[in-house]
């Protein structure tokens, strides 16, 4: 491709709304342009970059036995309704009526409308297992769309959905998406983890994530380097402690005082003269319609997918004051277990469970009760509800634990039953029987690995593209045009470059050295050949973005260096 006329409008200087570095580097490089907030054009530099992943996941999934189709983008309502997740997805559904009032969504995933169509072909055990599988764009309503295509509302996605006869179908179709990630995600030249993790919206169990760690993601792993254990800091478990059974009826008698105007634990903790840890956090919630109160130990945080997850709720919200004030008769901060009232459904973590004289919400404004004692006082379900902290141990080991951020480029499910039952998926298994699917959905975030390829793989210059993954393999600059004999070269090695199979682009421009050069390290191609001075020794300077090298070579040495560094399987 020569580079003169190739669209690819690059930036000098930083972009001031751009916060981290691959949002700067796609807007500096032209690989893309924003059109609204959230959503981005892919000038043809990104949408080569794109292609290229692209490429890499269906081979990968086609590896598998998986079937590429495509699912429309608009769902109708009812689809949505039949799962439970038109009111369940929340504001992010980016929802529409068409001239008649009919009700649509654009799809941000599209378990509804693969379930639909399985439901209605596939009617025999002896059809299964299928799997199949999309790359299509999808929509999500971003509350605050940042980071670039990070956090977008306009996203490009690989979706597949699995369908089974049997749980161990299942297994196996889930074993075989997790194989082909991990190939995905090395191929794309990037560092990763896969973790255990919270379903969210989607629902189903056995779910893992896969995350690029950097400093920018907005998700939070938990790791452990004796076991190896990892897991989203959503999912990350916490053994319950040990406690004393007999302390549950020990201890002063519960006391009533005076605690005007301290509503917050840290306002508690210093109007008592007691340690955040001997205070009850109490916080309410409306799951399913119904109203819980979720405890945790004052120094801790309640963890809402743990919550969610014990409760078995679809939909999990806190409760807003004014409702505080009408099923509570308090106010947030003075709200307690103790006297709660019969409509209430108390759950406490386990760092609750053997609290002996705790301070807690008398669900009366300015007051607190003290010396309280679970079980003794009040009753609770207990379960795992807090998020893990720093100190805590390992899970699996109770060895340390470590935190790191990362960047979540795919998720895959085990969503079993969920759909195929509430959407009438069912097959005849070999007996006769109507039995309802076995599903997995499996999803990368193809516009995320882009971004998250960047950060893990950029230096003060610009962009240092993986091989595999980059928009050309080489780039070809000619110092000076004027020079016959620099322009005669540099026209023949293009055109040889070509046809030996590398993806070329040729700096054809009439621009000074220095503007191509810094163009060439901001744009980052695995490597650059110039053409300069010693063209007519036939000799060429070689230059590996990766590493810095820079060799002098003939002409006729210049072919094994390019195969050192740009293997055969990457020109197309």
């Amino acid at each position: 491709m020569r580079q003169q006329h190739y669209f690819m409008p690059t930036l000098r200087d930083n972009p001031a709304d751009a916060e981290t570095a691959s949002h700067r580097l796609m807007l500096r490089a032209g690989l893309i342009r924003q059109l609204a907030a959230g959503v981005y054009t892919y000038l043809p530099l990104g949408q080569r970059v794109l292609r290229k992943v692209q490429n890499i996941i269906r081979e990968e999934m086609d590896k598998t036995g998986a079937q590429e189709m495509l699912l429309p983008t608009l769902h109708p309502a009812e689809l949505w309704k039949r799962s439970g997740r038109w009111d369940d997805y929340g504001q992010e559904l980016m929802r529409l009526k068409d001239r008649h009032d009919r009700e649509f969504a654009l799809g941000p995933t599209h378990e509804e409308a693969v379930t639909a169509l399985f439901g209605n072909e596939v009617k025999s055990y002896k059809k299964l297992p299928v799997t199949v599988y999309q790359i299509q764009t999808k929509f999500r309503d971003e509350r605050r769309p940042r980071f670039g295509v990070l956090r977008s509302r306009e996203f490009v996605m690989k979706d597949a959905y699995s369908f089974d006869a049997s749980p161990e179908g299942l297994n196996d179709s889930y074993r075989k998406m997790y194989e082909a990630y991990t190939a995905i995600l090395t191929r794309c030249g990037l560092r990763f983890k896969a973790v255990e993790a919270d379903s969210g919206t989607i629902g189903g169990t056995g779910t893992h994530e896969f995350i690029v760690p950097s400093d920018i993601g907005e998700d939070t792993i938990v790791c452990c380097d004796s076991c190896g254990y990892a897991a989203n800091i959503e999912k990350a478990e916490v053994a319950p402690a040990p406690y004393d059974a007999a302390a549950e009826h020990a201890g002063q008698p519960a006391e009533k005082v005076h605690t005007p105007g301290a509503r917050t634990i840290d306002e508690v903790a210093r109007y008592l003269n007691v340690p955040q840890r001997q205070i009850i956090k109490s916080v309410a919630f409306r799951a399913d319609g119904q109203t819980v109160l979720a405890l945790v130990r004052g120094d801790y945080e309640i963890n809402e997918a743990k919550l969610k997850s014990v409760l078995g709720a679809g939909h999990l919200e806190m409760l807003p004051e004014s409702a505080i004030v009408n099923e509570f008769g308090s106010a947030p901060g003075f709200i307690g277990p103790v006297g709660a009232g019969p409509s209430v459904k108390i759950v406490a973590d386990y760092s609750v469970r053997g609290m002996n004289g705790a301070v807690c919400g008398a669900n009366e404004p300015d007051f607190h009760w003290v010396n309280a004692v679970p079980e003794r006082d009040f009753h609770a379900e207990y379960g795992d509800l807090r998020q893990i902290a720093a100190g805590d141990c390992c899970p699996r080991c109770s060895d340390e634990i470590t935190f790191t951020k990362g960047i979540e480029v795919g998720h895959i499910f085990k969503l079993g039953t969920k759909y195929s039952e509430a959407m009438g998926a069912v097959f005849l298994d070999e007996n006769g029987q109507a039995r309802p699917m076995i599903m997995g959905c499996y999803g990368i975030g193809i516009s995320r690995m882009i971004a998250a390829i960047i950060e893990q793989n950029h230096d003060a210059d610009g962009i240092v593209w993986p091989a595999a993954v980059a928009p050309f393999h080489i780039h070809l600059i000619a110092v000076h045009l004027q020079d016959k004999v620099q322009r005669e070269a540099a026209e023949r090695l293009y055109h040889l470059l070509r046809e030996q199979g590398y993806e070329v682009l040729y700096d054809d421009r009439d621009e000074r050295p220095g503007v191509k050069f810094k163009d060439a390290d901001l744009i980052g191609l695995p490597l650059r050949i110039t053409v300069g001075k010693k063209a007519a020794d036939n000799v060429v300077e070689i230059s590996v973005r990766g590493t810095g090298e820079r060799f002098e070579v003939p002409e006729k040495e210049l072919w094994k260096l390019i195969r050192r560094y740009v293997e055969p399987y990457d020109c197309k």
